[in-house]
């Protein structure tokens, strides 16, 4: 048997790649100080998996952005505008292009929009989505697959390059003009293939992990006989060269006869979110074929089971032999934290509970124990990991009898609006009075060095809590000075006091434990720290109250409340795994009910409950998506309904596509919903047009993950546009998402041209009138 691990976190442990990023990007390092760093993350990535034991370990899973963004680099995919950053400045290479392509690009009097970003998948990562043009040409264009297969022979170990595989690759992108569809694009893509494959070969490498996630979706065809051309034609040049084809997220369901009949070496599944699938597969499989099974969480932190693994691993020798089976993780552990070993603070991580938890490196050792176990019966392995999992299974602490009994009083009205939204809009305009194309932000502001530093020393116990909250409300003045100053409609307090969206929340919530280092990666150097729920969910106290209402009292404008919404908390935490999916959000509607009766009772008019994250969860095949579906609605309904009709609920949606949960999104009832547009260029908002969308949304008109600056005639411009889809009435104005992750500088130019672009369409409306 073969220990295979498809991928490793690339952040570092401490994060030391956000940190060499961020200092590249602002000129405190150089290029070559920053490859230093990226050179040690895999190095010590290399090492670590060698001495954990796997025999089949990643290369090319590194990425200092992200890992589709490579591959666009390595086929030569680079949109034209983007020469202009090689051709505008001589210093320029093309990591200054990579980084242009994900972030834009405003200096050297250049202008350049980044690339769209979206969601990969299920998961909390996001990828800059490939474009396509008709007759779009492909070249080998990047060493950098095989400098770090190279780099790590150099160490003496024998990588696994990884790269994304041909179909996936095609069908994560968009077609950018008509005419075409891009799996059309293929027979063009696989000669660059070739000539990857074949110079891997001549540097000795042996197996290639070929990435097709697409095989999780619902496949018609033509992708399955993209598939069936692509690995056709690789098995047939490439008689010697061993393909690991790995699928995650789900399982290959009515996809299985095209994988299992690829002529690959060996197949990998993931049995962690589709276990059903297990034996279907054993006797589908080629008799040259191999399999790989997922059996250890990929993206969770619960440790292993391993007598349910064992189970897997018996049955696959049973069928097909020791030789043709490998141990492996369900996913790349991209998705994990890295290291449970440097979580040294038992207040916020209780030792009790952190013996039923496994990180990256752990579930490295999980693999290896596994192996240990079925190859070699050291039972004393599987003694010590069946007593950690009966005492998580037997613990008092998970359940709490209240809780559950809240959970099941609850009723259909519970999940009503007193009124429907005509009605429900009427006494809203009519009590906030706001001008046409309202202004608004979406929640947070810079959150700068010093408030880092604040909340840094205030956990230490070096601020008093008087002190922090003195020096919180300071900042919030000033916020909201600011904000009137440039007069923006409704205001916000900034969300100062709040480390993260989730863990804020998290941290005032009963069943929620924390992490010091349990740091993943979102996108490029955005990194979350998932907070872990561990047991029954309720707010034992106000969450929010007490700085939105010191906020109101500071303006005669209108102050939104700010939440995180049920869904997203979930789909953003790491949950248990012991319980349905569709309880624990529930019980966590019922505690931000609360905390929005809350607000309502301290005279806040506006409260904006977050559900960036409802399309992440959405199931990856549609036969599984009106079931979770159902339950999102339901969920934002508990936790939104509470209030009476002159309260504006607000929801606030991020980087998803929207159009096959459109129905969904209007059966929430949001009142407002605000959404990313301005990377796709309005493209999203079509979902709402083609449908009817009842309810007033705000289609974000900048971008706030990249650092260019606006202008306002482009903001007029996106405006327009959003105008010939959508009542005027119903628009409002704001960026993309919340302006946490940026500088003041540039946040306050961006947000200063966003307000002087809706007076602008304001006076055009008002004229055309």
């Amino acid at each position: 048997m073969l220990k295979n691990n498809l991928g490793y976190p690339r952040i570092g442990s401490h994060r030391e790649l956000k940190k060499a990023c961020e200092s590249y990007w602002s000129g405190k390092i150089s290029q070559s100080q920053l490859l230093e760093v990226g050179g040690q993350i895999r190095r010590q990535n290399w090492l670590l998996q060698q001495q954990s034991g796997i025999d089949l370990i990643p290369s090319n899973d590194f990425s200092f952005y992200d890992q589709v963004l490579d591959h666009s680099l390595l086929i030569g995919n680079i949109p034209e505008r983007y020469d202009a950053i090689l051709s505008g400045n001589a210093a320029n290479n093309q990591l200054d292009q990579y980084f242009a392509m994900a972030r834009g690009y405003q200096k050297d009097g250049l202008d350049v929009k980044a690339m769209e970003m979206t969601k990969w998948y299920d998961t909390n990562y996001h990828f800059i989505v490939p474009e396509f043009v008709k007759n779009q040409t492909f070249k080998l264009s990047s060493s950098k697959i095989f400098d770090e297969f190279s780099e790590a022979l150099a160490l003496g170990i024998s990588t696994k390059p990884v790269i994304l595989g041909p179909v996936s690759y095609l069908l994560a992108g968009k077609e950018k003009e008509d005419g075409f569809k891009r799996l059309d694009l293929l027979t063009a893509l696989l000669p660059v293939y070739e000539q990857i494959i074949e110079k891997l070969l001549a540097l000795g490498a042996q197996w290639i992990q070929f990435d097709e996630p697409c095989l999780a979706l619902d496949l018609g065809y033509h992708e399955k006989d993209a598939l069936r051309i692509a690995y056709g034609q690789f098995s047939t040049k490439f008689p010697k060269l061993k393909v690991l084809l790995t699928t995650y997220f789900d399982g290959l369901r009515d996809n299985l006869l095209a994988a299992s009949q690829l002529p690959v070496a060996a197949l990998h599944v993931d049995l962690v979110r589709y276990p059903q699938q297990f034996t279907e597969i054993l006797g589908s499989l080629k008799e040259s074929t191999a399999i790989s099974l997922g059996v250890v969480d990929g993206r969770n932190i619960w440790k292993n089971d391993y007598q349910q693994s064992l189970t897997f691993i018996k049955e696959a020798i049973a069928k097909l032999g020791e030789n043709r089976v490998m141990i492996a993780p369900s996913c790349s552990l991209l998705h994990s934290p890295c290291d449970l070993a440097l979580e040294k603070d038992e207040e916020c991580l209780p030792a009790q509970i952190k013996d039923w938890m496994a990180f990256a490196k752990q579930k490295l050792s999980e693999v290896n124990d596994l192996y240990e176990i079925s190859a070699n019966g050291k039972q004393e392995l599987l003694t010590a990991n069946q007593a950690s999992i009966e005492s998580r299974r037997a613990s008092a602490l998970i359940h709490k009898p209240v809780v559950k009994e809240r959970v099941a009083a609850l009723t259909e009205a519970d999940a009503q609006r007193t009124s429907p939204f005509v009605e429900r809009q009427k006494k809203q305009k009519s009590l906030l009075n706001l001008p046409l194309f309202p202004t608004t932000t979406i929640g947070s502001f810079p959150q700068t060095d010093d408030i880092r530093q604040l909340r840094a020393r205030y956990k230490k116990g070096d601020l008093s809590t008087e002190q922090y909250e003195t020096s919180i409300e300071e900042h919030i003045k000033s916020a909201i000075e600011w904000q009137e100053n440039i007069d923006l409609d409704v205001l916000v307090h900034g969300e100062f006091e709040r480390n993260d969206m989730v863990e804020y929340f998290g941290e005032l919530l009963n069943g929620y434990v924390f992490t010091q280092n349990g740091w993943v990666q979102s996108y490029g150097s955005r990194c979350v720290k998932p907070p872990i729920i561990f047991g029954d969910i309720d707010r034992p106290e106000a969450m929010t109250v007490r700085w939105s209402s010191f906020a109101q009292s500071l303006t005669q404008k209108y102050m939104k409340g700010m939440l995180t919404g049920p869904i997203t908390i979930l789909q953003w935490s790491f949950v248990r795994d012991d319980q349905p999916r569709s309880t624990t959000m529930l019980q966590l509607s019922l505690a931000i009910r609360d905390e929005v009766s809350d607000l309502e009772k301290a005279g806040i008019k506006i409260i904006q409950i977050d559900e960036a994250a409802i399309r992440e969860g959405l199931p990856l095949r549609k036969a599984d998506r009106k079931a979770y579906l159902d339950n999102a609605v339901r969920s934002f309904r508990v936790a939104s309904s509470s209030v009476k009709d002159e309260t504006q609920i607000h929801t606030h949606m991020c980087y998803s596509e929207f159009n096959d949960i459109i129905e969904s999104i209007a059966a929430m009832d949001a009142d407002v919903i605000t959404i990313e547009t301005s990377r796709s260029q309005m493209e999203l908002l079509e979902a709402f047009n083609e449908f009817n969308y009842p309810n007033e949304i705000g289609p974000g008109v900048y971008d706030i993950h990249s650092p260019r600056v606006p202008t306002t005639e482009e903001m007029v411009h996106l405006l327009e546009k959003a105008s010939t889809v959508l009542p005027v009435e119903n628009i409002w104005v704001n960026p993309d998402c919340g302006l946490k992750t940026r500088k003041w500088p540039e946040t306050e130019a961006a947000l200063k041209n966003m307000v002087a672009a809706a007076e602008a369409v304001r006076k055009n409306i008002t004229e055309a009138l």
